[in-house]
């Protein structure tokens, strides 16, 4: 049985196509008909006047006479194809006098006009005519049957009906071709994300029409951010598997030897431990990232507040200083995760490093600006470069393992923004992450 789906692309834009050209051609239609009968109407009304003119000079050369043609008498006037009535002094004259009842009012009046009559079934279209010479005053009317020229009019208006009707299933047919070969470019959509489903693609492309460009962008751009997902989660299994296998090699080694733990081989054993947990969790942190697709945005005042109470409840010998841009009161595409994590690491490691005091100022134009810097004993501006590097640790006083930058400058790359270390004016390390806003 057929059916028709109402959701569908190709019903919507016939239903919407069809009922737009049913009401253009209808309009036509009906403006055809009325501009018909006023075209008519004001040939006929000019030809009767010309008729009256013709015929008050013929009543002049009758020195006023009525003409035998306007005598009722006469057999020529009842199959003259004019109607006619005189009032010259207060004599009537007409050529048919059954017309004189409904057109006696139609005598009064001083101006020249074109009037409708109808009296029964018959409709006339009379014109007035008002004349004076040699000191006398009258009027003359002239009409003309209007109702077969309204039925001759009516046919013709039907037989365009007609024609418009047999035009209208035309363009129909048109618009069902058109709208199949406009809607040809998401078949071809269709095929090709079966093909990557199936994996017999890898991209989606689409030279015509432009409209779709931007769907297609938006989903190469997704699938683009799954594969660097799906990579990112290799690469931390890789790592861990990596750097977990020697040391619980040596720990499960030393468990099941015979050989007593003495403080000493318990400290390293420890210190293994210690360095496979922050291995385990720097690469959870790594595949927590979301990535500028994840579709969320982040208030980025009402974050940043949170982590200033935080790391001022965890370091309560230091003091963290906010600095806010008015602009700074809206959200950014940023993932809430993915922020809180960027700021985290840099805060955190202001407060390791700081003696005192930690500033941080949130600046938006047509990016975001995150500044945070510290008064501790800062970095050598030759060593400055080597911030960021995996595994990298400029100083073992600290706790920590090197990998908090490394994560950062990996999230600030995952939203194309840039990640700078400079000398701080307070004495300690300056680091600047600018954010695009889209």
């Amino acid at each position: 049985m057929f059916r028709i789906d109402r959701r569908s692309l190709r019903f919507r834009l016939l239903t919407w196509l069809g009922g737009v050209a049913l009401i253009v051609v209808g309009i036509t239609w009906l403006l055809h008909g009325i501009l018909l009968h006023d075209l008519a109407r004001d040939f006929l009304g000019d030809r009767l006047r010309q008729e009256a003119e013709h015929t008050l000079q013929r009543l002049r050369q009758g020195q006023l006479l009525p003409p035998t043609w306007l005598d009722s008498s006469n057999p020529a006037s009842q199959v003259f194809h004019h109607l006619y009535v005189v009032e010259l002094d207060g004599d009537i004259t007409t050529s048919h006098p059954r017309w004189l009842a409904p057109l006696k009012p139609y005598l009064n009046g001083d101006d020249d006009t074109l009037v409708d009559v109808e009296w029964g079934d018959q409709r006339l279209l009379v014109y007035r005519r008002t004349f004076s010479f040699g000191g006398h005053t009258g009027v003359l009317l002239i009409g003309e049957d209007f109702a077969q020229v309204e039925a001759g009019l009516a046919t013709l208006h039907w037989w365009v009906g007609g024609i418009a009707g047999l035009l209208l299933a035309l363009l129909a047919t048109l618009n069902l071709v058109a709208v199949n070969r406009g809607l040809r470019p998401l078949s071809w959509l269709q095929r090709q994300l079966d093909e990557l489903q199936s994996g017999n693609r890898e991209r989606l492309h689409l030279g015509t029409p432009s409209e779709l460009d931007d769907l297609v962008a938006q989903l190469n751009r997704f699938m683009d951010d799954h594969d660097k997902r799906l990579r990112r989660s290799r690469e931390s299994l890789a790592n861990l598997s990596h750097a977990l296998k020697t040391p619980l090699a040596a720990v499960t080694q030393v468990l099941r030897g015979s050989r007593p733990i003495d403080s000493e081989r318990r400290i390293k054993m420890l210190h293994r431990l210690e360095d496979m947990h922050s291995q385990l969790e720097a690469e959870l942190r790594r595949s927590r990232i979301a990535g500028p697709y994840a579709g969320q945005r982040t208030v980025i005042r009402r974050e940043t507040e949170q982590l200033i109470d935080m790391f001022d409840a965890l370091y309560p010998d230091k003091s963290f200083h906010l600095e806010v841009a008015p602009m700074v009161e809206t959200s950014v595409n940023v993932e809430r995760l993915d922020f809180t994590e960027m700021l985290g690491i840099v805060l955190d490691n202001a407060g390791k490093w700081s003696k005192r005091d930690v500033r941080c100022c949130l600046e938006m134009a047509a990016s975001l600006t995150i500044t945070v810097e510290d008064d501790g004993p800062g970095v050598p501006p030759d060593e400055i470069p080597q911030l960021g590097r995996r595994g990298m640790r400029l100083d073992e006083g600290r706790p920590g393992h090197g990998l908090g930058l490394s994560i950062l400058r990996q999230l600030v790359g995952q939203y194309t923004g840039s990640l700078h270390f400079q000398a701080s004016s307070l004495g300690g390390l300056r680091v600047v992450i600018t954010l695009p806003e889209a």
